[in-house]
This record gives structure tokens, sequence and C-alpha cells, in this order.
């Protein structure tokens, strides 16, 4: 009987295991299963601003600040101590004021087609991430910067189909080591017009005002009347006028040689459209134009040369929240598409990811200023993440392997991270953030005590001197680590040390991106 009892037991225990396992499998792939499909839809839409990252709200305090650093010409509300007012004079050989703009990089040339660049960029970041920017006291700023640049562009656009695209001679600016300051050496003036023809820096600096004319519309319509205005004369010259602005003025080809110009006629007819809806731009875009310039499916790195990368997202903005009548285009879906395969080039697992890298997954391109393209990949990267999440869009498809904007952020975060010391040499590349960071910048004004008496020549003592820079270029993104990741800091390694304007609009750009988590506008206007 007990046997009996005992047998009967076992076997009830037995049974009631096998039932309790049961039901923990089927709540599993119950579980399992909403999670999976909760995981192949959208993503919910972020609201305002949320939670402040403040790594990278720190970092973006420090970014803009080079801007300042770069500022040419009278200083208004200066928060660079050892800055003052510079090249009051610029512009007074043609009876234009071209004292305003900013510093290309390490030295005093003002080279239009690079600083026009840097104004889109400034624009785009602004109406994509502005409320970002204000969420932590930058947007201002940043909107101060750009205006700093656009008054100059203005001035230095006098009649339709003339336009200034740079102050200095880069012979007699290389000869020297001097702060701003103190130059005293001639500040020749070089134009497209329509002898000596340059639709690229003319269509970028269209593209420039035509952004910027988004910005200030709501504070300052006057001025943004006046922007958009100069943006159509601009576009229209440089889209008559069809030349490579290093063909028609060949000295320029030793410092910023453009490539192309049909990259810049699609980008500012991009931003025209955006600027006035005026579907002339849009036609512009999707007809014959794009069949000879867009180059549909082939990625490109986006940079102050090549701005296809830059079009084909901002064109995929208007397929993500366009009128129907535009967004279903065909041709517009082209751009997407392509826009979508450079987003895949980026992704470290996707099957078309660029082998482009370093060892700890940093994309690295040329050697000269390694960080741009990363940065500016990054900063494109997070802008389609944000299209894709505010537009529900769940996922890309990478050769059959789909990615969700969870994704591309990982990158975009992935490549700020390396920027902002997360990289072997323990280093931030961003001067003035965290504990580590270049002493030796290649940069004149940084590299001189505001006291110190020098000229032209002489100065070149501070190039050579051992001693780090006696002030610190706050936001200075230095062109960054050779491809073994290796970083030699020394002034006179310009190729790694030196910084740049444009190379400050992106990173800006990326870490307004990054700040916090936000839906980005459905339009600019």
């Amino acid at each position: 009987m007990e046997e009996k009892r005992r047998s009967r037991g076992w076997c009830g225990w037995f049974l009631a295991l096998i039932v309790l396992a049961a039901v923990v499998l089927a709540i599993f792939y119950t579980v399992r299963s909403k999670t999976h499909k909760s995981e192949s839809g959208a993503a919910p839409v972020p609201g305002p601003p949320g939670a402040i990252a403040k790594k990278y709200a720190d970092a973006l305090k420090v970014a803009t600040q080079f801007l300042d650093i770069q500022k040419s010409g009278k200083l208004e509300d200066n928060r660079i101590s050892w800055r003052g007012d510079s090249a009051l004079k610029d512009g007074s050989e043609a009876k234009l004021d071209l004292s305003k703009g900013m510093y290309d990089a390490g030295d005093h040339m003002k080279f239009g087609f690079p600083m026009a660049f840097t104004a889109t960029v400034l624009s785009w970041a602004i109406l994509e991430y502005g409320d970002q920017m204000k969420a932590v006291d930058q947007l201002e700023p940043v909107q101060d910067s750009l205006k700093w640049i656009t008054d100059y562009l203005v001035n230095a656009h006098p009649t339709d189909d003339v336009l200034y695209i740079q102050v200095g001679s880069p012979k007699a600016d290389h000869s020297c080591w001097e702060r701003p300051e103190d130059m005293k050496e001639e500040r020749p003036l070089t134009q497209v017009n329509t002898s000596a023809p340059g639709s690229d820096v003319a269509a970028e600096t269209a593209a420039a005002l035509a952004s910027a004319s988004l910005v200030f519309r709501s504070s300052n319509s006057a001025y943004s009347t006046s922007l958009l205005r100069h943006a159509k004369q601009l576009f229209t010259f440089a889209d008559k006028h069809r030349e490579l602005y290093s063909v028609s003025i060949p000295e320029v080809q030793t410092f910023y040689n453009s490539t192309g110009y049909g990259d810049e006629l699609l980008w500012a007819a991009s931003w025209l459209y955006h600027a006035t809806g005026d579907r002339s731009y849009f036609e512009y875009v999707t007809g014959k134009n794009g069949e000879d310039f867009a180059n549909w499916g082939n990625p490109t790195w986006f940079s102050w040369d090549n701005k296809l990368a830059g079009a084909q997202v901002l064109l995929s903005r208007v397929s993500f929240f366009g009128p129907k009548d535009v967004s279903n285009s065909n041709v517009l879906q082209k751009y997407r598409e392509s826009a979508e395969a450079v987003m895949c080039g980026l992704l470290p697992k996707s099957p078309t990811a660029t082998s482009s890298r370093t060892d700890s997954g940093l994309v690295w391109i040329s050697q000269w200023n390694a960080l741009q393209h990363p940065v500016a990949s990054a900063f494109l990267a997070v802008i389609y993440s944000d299209y894709m999440l505010s537009s529900r869009t769940a996922k890309i498809s990478c050769n059959g392997n789909s990615f969700r904007p969870s994704d591309l952020r990982k990158f975009a975060l992935s490549q700020a991270d390396y920027v902002l010391g997360n990289n072997p040499m323990k280093m931030s590349y961003l001067v003035g953030y965290g504990d580590k960071y270049p002493q030796f910048v290649h940069h004149r004004g940084a590299s001189i005590p505001g006291d110190a008496t020098t000229g032209c020549r002489d100065g070149f003592q501070w190039l050579e001197s051992d001693q780090p820079n006696p002030n610190i270029a706050m936001g200075a993104l230095v062109g960054g680590p050779f491809l073994n990741e290796s970083f030699i800091d020394s002034r006179n390694n310009s190729m790694q040390t030196e910084p740049s304007t444009y190379n400050g609009a992106v990173i800006v750009g990326l870490l307004s991106g990054l700040v916090t988590t936000s839906s980005v506008a459905q339009s600019f206007t």
C-alpha cells in the first residue's frame, strides 16, 4: 500500500512538472512572438526633446566656440578672450565690406567654396535640430555664427553675375605666421563672373543662402527675403554659365580644387525647392539634370567638394514627408534609394558596408583631414534615422538584410564617441573636450601669445616652438588619426593637427542630432 502511494505521488509530481513546463514554454513563445512582432514594426515617434545626453551637450557647447574663433571682422559679443578685430579693410579695393566671414582653417584665408558649405551645413543642422540646440542653449550662438557667414556672402555678391570667392593671397598668407589681428599684408580679391564662371562655388553659395533663408524666415523676414533673392540669382548664374571655378581660376586648384559642379547644382536646386516650394526646382532635380548629375545608386562621400550624398538625403525628406503628388515621383524614389545605399555603406553589419575603416571602426577615407568624412557621414546617418522614425518607417534593406533607425543612430554614436575619446589614443580630437586633447594645434592665432609683438616672418618662432599652444582653440576638430590610428601632436603636422571651419560645421551638426532624441519637423517652412 505504501509503495503504491509513493508511486502515485511521484507520478503526480511528474505530471505537475510537465504542465508547469508547458505553461512556461507557452509564456516564453507568446512573449517572444510579441517582441518579434513589435520589433518588425516601426518604433514610436519621439516627442519634443527628451532627456539631455550630458556628454554630447558638453561637447556641443565646446564645438560651437570654434566658429567664434574663426570669425573675421569687427567682433560683436566676443566670447573668445584671445581674439580681437581683424581684416577690417577686406573688400575695400572693390568698395565692398567683406570684413566678416570666417577664416578657413589654421590660416587667414577666406575661401568662399568651403565657407559656403559651412553655412549650408549649419543651416541644415539648425533646421533639423534647432529645438535640440535650444534645449542646451546653443541655438542662438549657432544662428549668430551662420549669420556672420551669410552677411559676408551677401556682400560678396554685389551684382547678379559676380561673386567674390576669395579674400587674400594663399602665397602671401602662408608666408606669414601671425595673429589675424596683426595682419598687414595685401588682401587681394578673386571673383567669378560671366567671363570666368564658377558653377560649383556659385551654386554652393546659392544653397547656403537658400537654406539660411529658411532659418531666419520667422525671426527676420526681411533678411530671409534678401537671402533668398541672392540665392535665386546665384543659382541662375551657376546654371546658365556652366564651368568649374578651378578651371576658370587655375590658382585655386592647389587648395580647394572642385571635381565637378553637377552635385552643387542639384544641391542648390534642392534647397531652393525647400525654400520656395516652386515646382520648377523640383523638376530641375528630377529631369535631365538628375539624369546627368545624380549618379543614382552609387554611394559617395559627403564633403565640401561633393554634395551628392547630402542632396540625396535632403530629397529623401521630400519622399518621406512631401505631398503625394510629389513624393510618389519615380525619380525621387531613385534619390531615396541612393540615400539608402549611402546608409547601407555606413552600417558595419551591412553586406555592402565600406571596408574603409580603422580597426576600431572609424570610417577612414583620407589621410588629410581624416575626420571630415566619418563625422559628415554620421551627421547624415542621424538625419536619415530621424526621418525614418518621424515617418514611422521601420527599416531599410541592404541587399536583403534589414536595418532599423536605431542601427543608423548606433553607427553615428560610434563615430562621435571615437572623436570624443573612445579610440586607441584615448584622446579627444575635439579640442577643449575631455582631459586629453591636442595641445599643438596647427593654428596661428592659438599658437601665438596675445601680448606677442611678432610680425609676419618672425612669427614662425611660434610654429617651431616646443611649447603647447598658449591659447586653446576651443571646439577645433583637428584632422585626426592615420589609418593605423596613430596621431602625432605637432604644429608642423598640419595633415593631422589643423582644424577647419567646415569640420566645425559637421561636428556641430552631428552633436546637435545626438544631444537628445526628438522627432524632426515634417516641413522646414
